[in-house]
């Protein structure tokens, strides 16, 4: 049923870009690590794996419909 209506649960889309004022700074920061690193320096990046955990989020998830990802807000509210 779900490949007649063309669901994908498994699917899911979000993109997230930051209004930090510096957001471009650091950026090129990072992107130059990976380009040119100093020499014998080991680049390590690390994630809190938010996708895997029971987050709330700020607004509801919209679901799938046919021919459309679920759609969640980046954003979640953190834990105290």
């Amino acid at each position: 049923m779900w490949m007649a209506f063309g669901l994908q649960p498994h699917r899911s889309q979000t993109f997230k870009l930051s209004s930090h004022p510096l957001f471009v700074d650091k950026v090129r920061d990072i992107v130059g690590l990976y380009m040119s690193p100093p020499h014998r320096a080991l680049v390590l990046s690390i994630d809190e794996k938010s996708e895997i955990q029971a987050l709330d989020r700020e607004q509801p998830v919209l679901p799938m419909m046919p021919g459309v990802l679920e759609r969640r807000t980046h954003s979640y509210v953190r834990a105290p």
